[in-house]
């Protein structure tokens, strides 16, 4: 046994002699080639290296001495240095490194759920020449894989580079942060580097550490639950072994001639408009696969060169053929459908085109007022109106009681903080820039506390007291309401306007530019603008610029009208579309409220109603989606959503 012992002991020790002499420098993803360095800070750099390496650093001029400890971690700091570049920067221990092409700027975290995400590529059409005039080297881009990590935080993200906005690699920013970082670069002609770190239908909470949430004890219990590793795994079993059945296999795919094939002869179909949703069209409660199509007569102009089909938007998944060919699909409902036409696709006189729509639940279709319609270089053919429909397969429903709940880990508190922001809290950024809240629309109340939970849980975590940290307030969205009422998306809407009681928030006000039928408005471009005026005012020092529009700050009650007062009013208070005062509501102490006048009286709003004598409480677009909310100020910036009172 002693001989065994001994053995073991030569064996441990041959191997990590081994290990230490062939371990060499490695680097965290993050610092790599064409980088973006945080200007006017101490510059933190880190990453590993065997036992007790010596590890020397030149940038710039400047040189720094390190080692690395007995667990193989090393951290360096380089002092503070000016806007400029390209540098190398060369890193030498057993083996040599050398970075080329950094730049020291300004490095703005961006991150939240998907209209943080969604890329220029996205919003192609609306920003094709914003995407085709992209020629901005000091404006980079690392974009932080999607991952999570719910047993604590991860040292490193699994990859990722830094890409500069040329026509290309644009297509792949997040248009709110790169319209966000032209604004400022295009002002201060100062390198900015964008850490997009966001992912679509994701809770605030998930991206706050355990250390953020301590004072959620429901949260916290979650998060000790979720580091039973054998827990989670049986979750993830269970989750696999619910089968939802069908009655029958889709009829267009088992057929024998396939419903999109030209072969095929339609019969039994009936009559449907696109767009529009087939249970307000007759069709009652069904969960499954609708079969359209339609023959379209296209000029022989239109032939011979590629096309766009464009199908607006489709509940849920799709496939799209012309002529018999699969030319797209997408498998959920947000993304607008805009497929290409290769050019032998069309010829002239008839087409046949097909569409197989997938709905799992709710109302199955085609989203109104979305573009339908068939372009070639110019030409364009609507595809608007009578469709022939029928339907392939019916899903049976299931009760949920019965199916094991799974897990999904990107909405698990703390898993996103955990793998996409903890890795690279070393890194010196200028401020962040957050973009969510649509996941948080059922717990609106607790996101007035969990807003600032995660503000100050991340100052911490990049050490950083005064960190700016700059909103997006939800814009509108949903079905109109021409009555007063209660609203989810409001009450998250005053969260956000709440935290700006934290030092060093700004919050920029989107209600007018949103689409009442798409949770991911098309326009980005004013939503970067916005936060770059909060920046440009808060960070970087430009005290007279009208940053915001209106903000509520206090009523006072005068009578029978109550007289508010704002802060932001910037050069006056105006009715953007020269109307009167719209989407007031009052009430007395019943709560019972009834749309009101208003008018505005100096820098103040003046509210009343002949039906409320003794007016208590007053709203202002507390609405998911206010029909026609027109308070701005004179620099057209809107005023935010508000209520006196709760």
């Amino acid at each position: 046994m002693d001989r065994f012992k001994t053995i073991l002991i030569l064996f441990l020790s041959v191997v990590l002699h081994i290990g230490t002499i062939t371990a060499q420098i490695r680097l965290p993803q993050l610092i790599r080639d064409s980088m973006v360095l945080q200007r006017n800070t101490t510059l933190k750099l880190w990453g590993w290296a065997s036992p007790g390496e010596k590890i020397k650093i030149r940038f710039n001029g400047k040189s720094v001495n390190t080692s690395a400890g007995r667990d193989g971690k090393w951290n360096a700091a380089l002092p503070a240095m000016k806007p400029g570049g390209p540098f190398e920067m060369q890193l030498t221990g057993k083996n040599s490194i050398i970075l080329k092409d950094i730049l020291i700027g300004d490095v703005w975290l961006c991150s939240g759920q998907s209209n943080m995400v969604h890329q220029m590529g996205i919003h192609n059409i609306t920003y094709a020449e914003d995407i085709a005039n992209a020629n901005f080297l000091e404006i980079r881009q690392f974009l932080v894989p999607t991952t999570t990590s719910l047993s604590g935080p991860r040292e490193d993200v699994p990859q990722g580079r830094w890409k500069w906005a040329n026509p290309e690699d644009v297509r792949d920013f997040s248009a709110v942060a790169y319209f966000f970082a032209r604004h400022i670069y295009n002002t201060y002609h100062i390198p900015v580097g964008i850490i997009n770190s966001s992912v679509g239908g994701t809770p605030i909470e998930a991206w706050t550490s355990a250390e953020g949430l301590k004072e959620f004890s429901s949260l916290t219990a979650i998060i000790k639950k979720n580091q039973d590793t054998t827990y989670v795994a049986g979750l993830k079993r269970a989750a696999r072994t619910v089968v939802v059945k069908n009655d029958e296999p889709d009829k267009g795919l088992s057929a024998p001639v396939k419903w999109f094939d030209t072969a095929y002869v339609a019969k039994g179909w009936r009559n449907i408009n696109i767009p529009g949703y087939w249970e307000d069209q007759g069709i009652r409660d069904l969960d499954g696969v609708v079969w359209y199509r339609k023959e379209v007569i296209v000029p022989a102009s239109m032939t011979g060169k590629p096309g766009r089909l464009f199908m607006g938007r489709i509940v849920d998944a799709d496939v799209v053929y012309v002529n018999g060919k699969q030319i797209g699909s997408t498998a959920y409902m947000y993304p607008q459908r805009r497929y290409s036409v290769p050019p032998d696709a069309l010829k002239p006189g008839k087409n046949l085109i097909v569409v197989r729509v997938q709905n799992n639940s709710g109302k199955g279709g085609f989203v109104p007022d979305k573009p339908y319609y068939l372009d070639a270089e110019g030409q364009k053919l609507d595809l608007k109106g009578d469709w022939l429909y029928k339907v392939g397969q019916v899903y049976r429903p299931v009760s949920r009681r019965s199916q094991p709940l799974g897990i999904s880990e990107q909405n698990q508190p703390t898993a996103l903080y955990n793998a996409m922001i903890a890795p690279f809290c070393n890194y010196p950024i200028k401020g962040v820039l957050w973009y969510q809240g649509e996941s948080n629309i059922g717990n609106g109340h607790e996101y007035e506390k969990l807003l600032p939970a995660l503000i100050k849980d991340w100052r911490a975590r990049f050490s950083s007291p005064g960190l700016p940290f700059y909103y997006v307030q939800l814009p509108n969205f949903g079905d109109a309401s021409y009555l007063p009422g209660e609203s989810g998306s409001a009450v998250v809407r005053e969260a956000a306007l709440k935290t700006l009681k934290v030092p060093n928030t700004g919050m920029a006000v989107t209600i007018d530019l949103g689409e009442w039928n798409d949770i991911h408005p098309d326009n980005k471009k004013d939503v970067g603008d916005r936060l770059a005026l909060l920046a440009r005012h808060f960070t970087y020092g430009e005290k007279d610029l009208v940053y915001s529009g209106p903000l509520y700050r206090s009523s006072e009650i005068q009578g029978n009208k109550v007289l508010i007062s704002f802060t932001n009013t910037g050069s006056g208070l105006i009715s953007i579309d020269g109307e009167e005062l719209s989407e007031f509501a009052v009430a007395g102490a019943d709560k019972k409220f009834v749309w009101a006048r208003a008018r505005i009286v100096g820098d103040k709003v003046e509210v009343w109603s002949d039906e409320v004598p003794n007016p208590k409480y007053v709203r202002y677009a507390w609405a998911d989606n206010p029909v026609q909310p027109n308070l701005y100020n004179f620099e057209k910036l809107p005023a935010s959503p508000f209520r006196t009172g709760e």
